[in-house]
């Protein structure tokens, strides 16, 4: 995977167009500068803890006697599943925040933007390539710069693309995504056949 399909593939497991409304559920009692102002303090939050898994993924791993080819399919599967919530969306709450009260780390940092399937994407990152880390390192970076620009401009793309629109780009991001999962499901696979054969 290069540097490139990884920003993609993290970016579209962030989904920051399908967290859209849940950001400004969570964020509208707040002051127009307050809500400005948590929104990239919980950014910035959720990038410091994506490159703590991005770079401690490895140890982990061999913490827990895991190999690369288990990591793959698991994170295949799970991004499978992340993916067709997307296209097939399930009516649910928004993360509860009492009224007036703002949020912080969670629900937004964690799990809205650096949720557990992100998590593990960046772990089986890590254990692909570790020669590579300052590639995965970009590719979070853009990810998130790309998902913090969205969200910082939340209230204009909601007016612009309205409710449908949202819901359209969501369910597109989702069929990628399923590309994506089914491609990390199979290299997993074909890795494990690999060192049996």
């Amino acid at each position: 995977m290069d540097t490139w399909s990884a920003a993609v593939m993290l970016f579209l497991i962030m989904d920051p167009l399908g967290n859209l409304p849940v950001v400004m559920s969570v964020l509208k009692s707040l002051a127009r500068k307050r809500r400005y102002y948590v929104l990239a303090r919980e950014l910035v939050i959720s990038l410091l803890i994506m490159m703590l898994f991005l770079f401690s993924g490895q140890a982990v791993l061999d913490f827990l006697n895991v190999r690369q080819e288990t990591v793959s399919i698991s994170g295949g599967i799970i991004l499978l599943i992340i993916a067709l919530r997307m296209i097939f969306p399930q009516p649910g709450g928004v993360a509860g925040v009492p009224e007036g009260q703002e949020p912080f780390i969670v629900p937004l940092a964690i799990p809205m933007i650096a949720g557990p399937s992100l998590l593990a994407a960046l772990i089986l990152l890590s254990n692909q390539d570790q020669n590579r880390i300052v590639d995965w390192s970009l590719a979070v970076f853009g990810a998130w710069a790309a998902t913090a620009t969205i969200l910082m401009f939340s209230g204009a793309l909601s007016r612009v693309l309205g409710e449908r629109g949202l819901t359209a780009v969501e369910r597109l991001m989702g069929m990628i995504l399923v590309m994506l999962a089914i491609q990390m499901f199979m290299d997993g696979i074909s890795a494990f056949l690999d060192t049996t054969s």
